[in-house]
């Protein structure tokens, strides 16, 4: 129990360096986006300026509590995920809370918030909430199947579930990286990846072409805040998953920041280029091409 108690404070370091990392580096792709589409793009510190300004806010209108529940656990997801994987490898600080989860832990957080912010949809007393929720249930659910398939299958080939002994297998050089031992399992989960990060051609939730609706406009003040919070740590927390389960993990600050950006990178070159699936566009593509090759990945093994 002490040595618990000591990581705590070590934990909140972590989500306090992530938290920053998130805010700049979402600004930075929003920024490299703009300039491809040759829009100038937002300041680099206007995520901090929005966070402070929506935390400074209060709110007079009254919902059902789920409502106000649906940020909390969106924000649970992401701090949760972030903080039962070790963030450095090696780093008895920067291990966080890992010692008491496992993968399948990780897996329950990234759906959470998903399913949290949808409960707090269908008490929004928004007529097209509901579009929004069977939108993002049925993405979220076919995105989440071919990484499911990749993690059993990586946990298979390194015979645990500890996301540190997955890491550890790894170390030695990129000959030893789950990307070179097991590519299948690599390419399932990084089409997941593709609809986890919620951009085109797989952001059919929001649609923002489309509705100028969901949570930006239907939260505002400090909830608002709490889901810009998660939007900067949530997508840091699910790439720090994928960096130590297939590209090594990270042995310094240094590493971690740069292997962060290039995962993030995939996702954001994949968005400037192609345009928005439908809706069943989407949960297809990822039927047809990213489910197989998770169930390939695991025979594979």
């Amino acid at each position: 129990m002490t040595f618990e108690w000591i990581k705590i404070p070590q934990s909140l370091l972590t989500l306090f360096i992530v938290l920053n990392y998130g805010l700049l580096l979402t600004a930075l792709v929003q920024k490299i986006a703009a300039r491809a589409g040759r829009r100038h793009g937002i300041p680099i510190w206007q995520n901090y300026v929005d966070l402070l300004k929506n935390y400074g806010l209060r709110t007079n209108i009254t919902h059902g509590v789920m409502y106000y529940l649906g940020p909390v656990f969106r924000l649970s997801g992401g701090v949760g995920l972030l903080l039962f994987v070790p963030t450095i490898y090696g780093s008895e600080m920067f291990s966080n809370l890992s010692f008491a989860g496992d993968l399948i832990l990780a897996l329950y957080f990234i759906f959470f918030g998903t399913l949290g912010m949808a409960l707090g949809a269908g008490e929004s007393g928004h007529p097209h909430a509901a579009i929004g929720v069977s939108r993002g249930l049925s993405q979220v659910t076919a995105a989440e199947l071919p990484l499911a398939l990749a993690v059993f299958s990586v946990a298979l080939q390194y015979h645990t579930l500890s996301v540190t002994d997955i890491v550890a297998a790894q170390q030695g050089g990129v000959a030893h990286w789950t990307l070179v031992t097991n590519p299948l399992a690599v390419v399932a989960g990084m089409f997941s990846f593709l609809g986890s990060m919620m951009r085109s051609p797989f952001d059919v939730v929001l649609a923002p072409q489309e509705i100028p609706i969901g949570p930006p406009t239907e939260y505002h003040s400090s909830y608002l805040a709490l889901m810009q919070t998660n939007r900067a740590i949530f997508p840091v927390a699910k790439m720090v998953i994928y960096m130590n389960l297939f590209f090594g993990g990270a042995s310094s600050w240094a590493e971690f920041c740069l292997k962060i950006f290039l995962i993030y990178m995939v996702s954001a070159l994949v968005g400037v280029v192609f345009p928005r699936f439908r809706v069943e566009q989407s949960i297809r593509w990822f039927l047809t091409w990213a489910v197989p090759v998770g169930v390939a990945a695991i025979l594979l093994v």
